[in-house]
């Protein structure tokens, strides 16, 4: 628990969860709703599905997007040797508010507390990379 990787891992490990639980919930409302899967092939075809469901896949879609830099900067912070207690710490921050923020998405969906969890998150990304960057300085 004290590589900076782990909490890196532990992110894919959620990503993967979640994307369990899109298509526990997509697939049986797809079944529901009569949706024929080719249907799948166009963008939005999918907005038919209750928002509960569309939810979970939206909130797939967001762990496919900033988390990226999130990896990147992991690796960065492993490769340079900055994997010290206070990135560790900052990296499960960023990993647990993603997960905070997916449970928020995937279940009530409250837009604001969702909003501020994401934003916390992102300062503690922000403060990771001015991190690295004063270490290159």
């Amino acid at each position: 628990m004290n590589s900076i990787l782990t909490p890196m891992l532990a992110l894919v490990v959620w990503s993967l969860l979640v994307w369990v639980w899109m298509y526990a919930t997509r697939i049986p409302a797809m079944q529901a709703g009569k949706v024929d899967p080719q249907s799948a092939a166009h963008p939005g075809a999918l907005n038919v599905l209750p928002s509960r469901v569309r939810a979970v896949a939206d909130n797939y879609n967001h762990l496919m997007e900033q988390p990226t830099i999130f990896y990147a900067l992991i690796v960065y912070l492993h490769l340079t040797h900055q994997g010290d207690a206070l990135n560790i710490d900052l990296a499960w921050s960023y990993v647990g508010l993603r997960i905070v923020h997916s449970l928020i998405q995937n279940t009530a969906n409250i837009v604001p507390l969702r909003f501020l969890i994401f934003t916390i998150s992102t300062l503690a990304l922000f403060v990771l990379a001015g991190r690295a960057v004063l270490a290159v300085l």
